[in-house]
């Protein structure tokens, strides 16, 4: 890559090679549409969900992934196999957004067998592999025997930099466990009675925390850190 080629770059006269286009994406963590002045929008084509550069997910190797966001796509891997799971996960927060339920609910099952991952689904799916492994994880943490912990039925995918609290420590410092960057795999749990608080599950190949919090992840404790 030479000066020459940068000066002709930015100044509209070329662009770079798609392979070029590739290198500096992976270098630079931004996508091949920012790197182009963005002349479309990005939508993930599994949810529907409008992409910028922080919520882009990703391949194996790094790269970004510009049909998918980090909720449903990690790594490589699709995290739904099963489109009404995915409409569970989305409806709560469109609720939030002043969608009613039905609503929300409908909208979903309009739009979503739209979307490239739905439509090419059949090829694209690991015939429940991941899903598979959401089930052992289930068992697992449920074996664990909480107290007061209600049974995980569910483990939908989260983005590390939204869960990532700050535990304390008995000495006064406080740690964090997770990558920002990192999908996981987790669920919050309402206590049978009011407590005042929330468990919190998190977990993927290599561990599983669980934890309480308060509302908006205040006063939160470290309940356990097991190592799979």
């Amino acid at each position: 890559m030479t000066r020459q080629a940068v000066s002709r770059w930015e100044n509209g006269e070329t662009i770079p090679a798609t392979e070029t286009l590739k290198l500096l994406s992976k270098l630079f963590n931004v996508s091949i549409n920012t790197l182009l002045g963005s002349p479309h929008p990005l939508y993930c084509q599994c949810c529907g969900m409008p992409l910028d550069d922080s919520i882009i997910g990703k391949n194996d190797d790094g790269s970004l992934n510009e049909e998918y966001c980090k909720w449903c796509y990690a790594d490589g891997t699709y995290t739904y196999d099963n489109m009404d799971d995915l409409i569970d996960v989305c409806v709560p927060h469109m609720a939030k957004e002043g969608f009613s339920e039905e609503e929300a609910r409908a909208y979903m099952k309009e739009k979503l067998p739209h979307l490239n991952y739905w439509k090419r689904h059949d090829e694209l799916s690991d015939q429940g592999k991941f899903d598979a492994f959401k089930k052992t994880l289930i068992e697992e943490i449920n074996g664990l025997h909480i107290e007061g912990m209600p049974p995980v039925t569910k483990l939908s995918a989260l983005v590390g930099s939204y869960v990532n609290l700050e535990y304390p420590l008995s000495n006064g410092a406080k740690v964090k466990f997770l990558n920002d960057e990192t999908t996981y795999l987790g669920t919050q749990l309402e206590p049978e009675t009011d407590m005042g608080f929330c468990y919190g599950v998190v977990a993927n190949v290599d561990f599983i925390l669980i934890c309480t919090y308060g509302k908006g992840g205040s006063d939160p404790k470290l309940v356990m850190y097991k190592k799979r």
